[in-house]
């Protein structure tokens, strides 16, 4: 990035602001709805998708421990708070997730920058539509359960983008008040495995930009924080109905570019 402009170092910088908002509001999509954003500034995911896993790391370690740090302050009450973890739904989702996870990342580290990221644009332009009408990705349970997850552990590897697909699942399975935090040890789990293999390939972390870019990310972790306990108590459709519309039109964006650089 070394090499990008200041005007588009600052948006960039908006990007993450976004992406920290909404991992912390929502409990995903951090990654879908900035990634398109991102590619649109620079369009080489490696080089994003290494700070977005740490950023991960970093919000879903720092949210797991503020939740154990609020069970253990109420230990003293005759009655503790519900656990925000669904432990059943990890041992169930992450041996299945695992070898297709796998798979995505060897994809991501051998396929031309340019393919991944038209990849990246067509699968979130689809998640876009989803939102735009209305009508998320859902499961009728069962062995479709197994797939939408086996189907999100590649998309997660290659692009990191695969909370549509994983969300519907273990909304089915567990109450509201229990989904951000379990998806977040969700997400740390599969990024970790992410990490290792971007160590192991000798891809550049970009570690450098996290000193600036980590903070950005702060700032919107807080305002995410706030928006999540009001995201509690009253729906969110309309929100991301709007965010749909704007994905839509940014991917949209973004494939043209695509398609014009290759004809050019």
């Amino acid at each position: 990035m070394e090499s990008l402009s200041p005007q588009a170092l600052v948006l960039i910088g908006l990007c993450f602001i976004w992406s920290g908002f909404v991992r912390s509001g929502l409990g995903f999509g951090g990654s879908v709805l900035s990634l398109p954003l991102l590619l649109i500034i620079h369009n080489d995911p490696v080089v994003f998708l290494p700070i977005i896993s740490v950023h991960l790391l970093f919000f879903s370690a720092l949210i797991a421990v503020q939740a154990k740090w609020r069970r253990w302050r109420s230990s003293t009450s005759e009655e503790l708070p519900p656990t925000t973890v669904n432990w059943a739904f990890l041992k169930y989702s992450i041996p299945i997730m695992l070898l297709p996870k796998l798979l995505g990342v060897a994809g991501l580290i051998v396929l031309p920058g340019d393919v991944v990221s038209l990849v990246i644009l067509l699968i979130i332009s689809g998640y876009s539509i989803s939102y735009l009408l209305r009508r998320p990705i859902k499961s009728p349970g069962g062995v479709w359960d197994a797939i939408l997850l086996a189907i999100g552990g590649y998309v997660s590897g290659i692009s990191l983008i695969a909370a549509p697909l994983v969300v519907p699942v273990a909304a089915s399975r567990m109450p509201t008040y229990q989904l951000r935090d379990t998806l977040l040890v969700l997400w740390f789990v599969l990024v970790a495995i992410k990490l290792i293999a971007f160590v192991a390939s000798g891809i550049d972390l970009q570690l450098i930009h996290h000193v600036w870019l980590l903070p950005c990310a702060w700032v919107g972790h807080l305002l995410g924080e706030r928006f999540h306990r009001y995201s509690l108590q009253a729906g969110t459709a309309t929100f991301m109905s709007y965010v749909g519309a704007a994905l839509l039109a940014v991917s949209v964006i973004g494939i043209a570019e695509q398609v014009m650089k290759w004809q050019g």
